[in-house]
């Protein structure tokens, strides 16, 4: 199953790992690998990563970067191949993804001279950003004839555990899910509480808002990271936020729902 329709498919920025963890996914269908082993593989690649920015190695920490960012498109790339979607996989996954983001950013905090309450504010804005991104993109998923719809636009009840998981680990990710994810998810649809209500969003759209996707957001610190930027990287996406109310202006103005 794709994720969207063929007529809502758009040029997605932070989606540049999708065509190798194709290929990756199709290497695993016939083995005992499942969608959860290649999530724990994606996990271990951004540990590295910490491993190499505390050893003052940025461009090492750059690429393996970059190959959790691949490795994170095979595990849902293998769930459909399966056809194993999976809730706990969802989640899982999402947790990851902020916990990962959190060490990057306080492994910078620890070799630079950045203040730690300037790194709060960038894991902040991140969460944010990809908040805007995952809202939108999400809602477009839900309402695409043929998508994927494993993901919700409100995550705010517990879903039915699918075949292959059992109710307790879906119950118990989609509550640490909601811990650290339902604040960002809450701020964002204050800001704009009738976005949910459009059926699509035009595709060059959808493609300035894959700026803010996890994908793009990891490739611009593996680059920063790579040219010894590191003294930036947080402030750099404190001011990068700024994209968060024209993106948000935009949908209002041009997309009303």
């Amino acid at each position: 199953m794709s994720k969207l329709a063929p007529q809502d498919k758009f040029l997605d920025l932070s989606d540049y790992g999708r065509t190798p963890g194709k290929l990756l996914a199709n290497r695993l269908k016939n083995t005992r690998f499942t969608p959860i082993h290649v999530t724990l593989l994606f996990g271990l690649c951004g540990l590295i990563a910490i491993y190499f920015i505390l050893k003052n190695q940025y461009y090492l920490a750059g690429i393996f970067i970059v190959l959790k960012s691949i490795i994170d498109a095979a595990d849902g790339e293998l769930a459909r191949i399966k056809n194993t979607p999976s809730y706990t996989g969802r989640y899982l996954d999402s947790v990851f993804d902020i916990v990962l983001n959190f060490l990057f950013l306080t492994a910078i905090w620890y070799v630079s001279t950045t203040p730690f309450w300037i790194t709060l504010l960038a894991f902040f804005c991140i969460q944010l950003q990809g908040t805007l991104y995952n809202y939108y993109y999400v809602i477009l998923r839900n309402r695409s004839v043929g998508g994927d719809k494993t993901s919700k636009i409100f995550e705010d009840k517990t879903p039915k555990a699918l075949a292959g998981e059992t109710q307790k680990s879906v119950d118990i990710l989609h509550l640490i899910y909601t811990i650290v994810y339902g604040g960002f998810d809450k701020i964002i649809h204050a800001l704009d509480s009738d976005a949910y209500k459009r059926k699509t969003f035009p595709n060059w759209f959808m493609t300035f808002v894959s700026l803010y996707g996890l994908g793009f957001q990891l490739l611009l610190i593996a680059l920063m990271l790579s040219l010894n930027y590191i003294e930036h990287i947080s402030s750099f996406f404190i001011g990068y936020s700024v994209f968060i109310f024209i993106l948000i202006g935009i949908r209002k103005w041009f997309f009303k729902a």
